[in-house]
């Protein structure tokens, strides 16, 4: 029998297109690519998580998402861009607006987007992770990363919940319009989980496929009757965003996320 999701039924109303995107390699990503290269417990960052910016190659991936939406037909471009308030996704959704007509498109920073709160495991690697807190590491692996609640940090349990208040609002304020969601690998996993009613092991081997690339687009289309919205496309990079040597690294520390 298909699972339908929570979000689906006969009142909803959603929004006629949506796009939901990881935002473009930051230099945080730089730096763990090089802390886990040489096997570094702590990564290397000179600002909080909140303000890291994007990598000279970020800025380049967001031009060319920028780009790619600028390309298609108007009816067909985002009119409402709701972005995480961190640097590195802010930037990346500028670089669209900057790219799109700017009487066509309103951008709306929303808390609810951020990055999933790692608590005493952020900045580590999976490496530090294991030998500065080794009871947390096998706490992990008997709970699972979708309940798994560090100290100070979030499960995604917890980022779920306040993505119900995302679509809810969506549903909401805006039903029939063309909405872009710009944020980050976690917040792209987690909106997927409740679109499409997945359950944990569904997300979980989607997650196990590979992370979500820099600015990878996952799309929905409303459905025929209005009730849902149907998957359209899944981690599609647009031409010229530099797909092959995007980072590879998660957001946070592969053993927090």
């Amino acid at each position: 029998m298909e699972q339908k999701s929570a979000m689906e039924g006969a009142s909803a109303r959603w929004p006629a297109r949506m796009w939901i995107v990881r935002h473009g390699q930051s230099a945080g990503n730089v730096a763990r690519d090089h802390a886990e290269a040489h096997g570094v417990a702590l990564i290397d960052l000179e600002h909080r998580d909140a303000d890291v910016p994007l990598s000279r190659l970020g800025e380049q991936q967001s031009q060319a998402l920028g780009a790619w939406m600028a390309a298609r037909p108007a009816e067909e471009q985002p009119q409402i861009v709701l972005v995480s308030p961190y640097v590195r996704a802010r930037q990346t959704a500028q670089a669209v607006c900057d790219a799109l007509s700017p009487d066509r498109v309103r951008m709306i920073v929303d808390e609810r987007l951020r990055e999933k709160e790692f608590g005493v495991l952020d900045r580590y690697t999976s490496a530090g992770i294991v030998a500065t807190f080794p009871e947390l590491a096998e706490q992990r692996k008997l709970v699972g990363k979708f309940y798994f609640r560090p100290p100070g940090g979030e499960s995604w349990c917890d980022v779920i919940l306040r993505l119900r208040g995302v679509i809810g609002d969506l549903q909401q304020s805006h039903a029939a319009a063309r909405v872009l969601i710009v944020g980050h690998q976690v917040i792209v996993n987690c909106m997927r989980y409740l679109l499409e009613g997945l359950d944990e092991r569904a997300i979980l081997d989607i997650d196990r496929e590979g992370d979500v690339p820099n600015c990878g687009v996952t799309e929905y289309q409303v459905s025929a009757d209005g009730n849902s919205l149907d998957l359209a496309a899944a981690n599609f990079v647009a031409p010229g965003a530099a797909p092959v040597t995007c980072t590879h690294e998660p957001d946070a520390p592969a053993g927090a996320r």
